[in-house]
């Protein structure tokens, strides 16, 4: 709920959990959880209300596996639109901002329309179209790798091939020319930024992003390639289509969410394998290990965010504790895959670990639908490192690495690195 008045931010009276009363929580080191998410997931312990840091809002912190599942797959008691009344804000200005849903009856709302939808794009995420698409990934990842040999030394992974991986692959993959690619950038840090940016600048880049992606729609209409986009926008209007409207947003969703959270991930799993580079020997010694120790290391990730937020429609039991519908919860994925309710030494890396239900790529029919795209990059990612950079080292120690700031997907700003 929004703040009538200043709140402590600490969980009940003698619950023996305390935490911070901001949130997101702070860490004290960059490759690991801060100490709250252990704490609230002992038992007993009650759901904290904190007061957010961008926003001054108040919402309820879900850590624990079983919650973050429930919230996650419920979309009747769990809403997931924060634009309505009464939702705690995690940016700065809502308004267009990473958690508000312009239409409620669009494709990004709950329900049929939001199935249909993800029907429509995920019969273009299938593993023989992410399989065809490896070779073109890979001749991406070895041209970074190119420059970041003919370039500075030491060099900086994230800007130098953590970064323009997945934006140029996205970019080849919907049809978005090669001159344009750098603007998706800067479109994408507006969309998911926390307090980065004011309200005026989010709306500005909103609108310039939507004329870029019509103009787009209508060009590959026009004159169709052998990209995403152009199927999607030479089946429009019909009964196999999606309206116009619907399809410009498509396109803005794809190019920003198909890249930032990828390239995220490709640092961060990057600094953990060399922050103890036996990690690093064993996998490229032994690439059959790559698939379990991939899904491994996105469990293992601590992603900075502020976690994925829901509005409770009703009164909602949790671990036994009632928490009162009007109330905004925010679901922390990455403390929830370390519940060593499921994960058995959760704190451990393990490369063979399988089962594996992470919540990585979150979970219910809003689950991530490029994660089998994020799987295929980061595979190839690595591959390529392993192949070309074998000697790979961190040029800093990993406790000197920093998070980009103002951001909710939690990567890290710089990642020196020699070889």
């Amino acid at each position: 709920m929004r703040n009538e008045e200043t709140l402590p931010g600490r969980p009940e009276s003698g619950s023996g959990c305390p935490v911070a009363p901001a949130y997101p929580f702070p860490f004290d080191h960059p490759l690991r959880p801060p100490t709250e998410w252990a704490r609230l997931r002992e038992p007993g312990c009650p759901i904290p209300e904190v007061t957010v840091r961008a926003s001054g809002d108040t919402v309820r912190v879900l850590t624990r596996y079983e919650d973050v599942r429930t919230a996650l797959s419920d979309e009747r008691r769990f809403d997931r639109d924060l634009s309505i009344g009464g939702a705690a804000r995690l940016t700065a200005d809502e308004t267009g901002g990473p958690f508000a849903i312009p239409d409620r009856s669009g494709p990004l709302s709950s329900g049929a329309a939001h199935q249909r939808w993800r029907r429509l794009v995920n019969r273009h995420f299938t593993a023989k179209r992410m399989t065809a698409l490896q070779p073109r990934i890979r001749e991406i990842a070895h041209s970074l790798v190119d420059d970041m040999e003919s370039g500075p030394h030491p060099a900086d992974l994230a800007s130098a091939f953590a970064f323009p991986l997945p934006v140029q692959v996205i970019g080849a993959l919907l049809g978005a020319p090669a001159e344009h690619w750098d603007r998706f950038s800067y479109w994408s840090q507006l969309l998911f930024s926390l307090d980065r940016y004011s309200a005026e600048e989010i709306r500005t880049g909103h609108d310039d992003f939507t004329a870029y992606m019509r103009e787009l729609v209508t060009r590959l209409r026009e004159k169709p390639g052998d990209d995403l986009l152009s199927e999607l926008a030479t089946t429009s209007g019909t009964d196999e289509g999606m309206p116009e409207d619907e399809l410009v947003l498509t396109g803005k969703l794809l190019l920003a969410a198909g890249h930032e959270t990828t390239s995220a991930m490709i640092g961060k799993i990057t600094a953990i394998l060399l922050e103890d580079r036996t990690r690093w020997e064993r996998l490229k010694d032994d690439r059959s290990l790559l698939p379990t120790a991939i899904e491994e290391l996105l469990r293992y990730d601590v992603n900075r965010g502020v976690g994925l937020p829901r509005y409770l429609n009703e009164d909602v039991d949790l671990d036994g504790r009632t928490i009162p519908a009007r109330t905004t919860v925010v679901t922390v994925l990455p403390a929830a895959n370390r519940d060593e309710t499921v994960f058995p030494a959760a704190d451990r890396l393990d490369f063979t670990r399988s089962p594996n239900p992470h919540l990585a790529f979150g979970a219910g029919p809003h689950s991530c639908l490029g994660q089998s795209l994020a799987r295929t990059e980061l595979r190839v990612a690595f591959e390529t490192l392993f192949d070309r950079l074998p000697d790979l080292r961190l040029a800093i120690p990993a406790e000197e690495l920093q998070h980009r700031q103002g951001q909710i997907t939690g990567s890290l700003r710089e990642i020196p690195v020699m070889w």
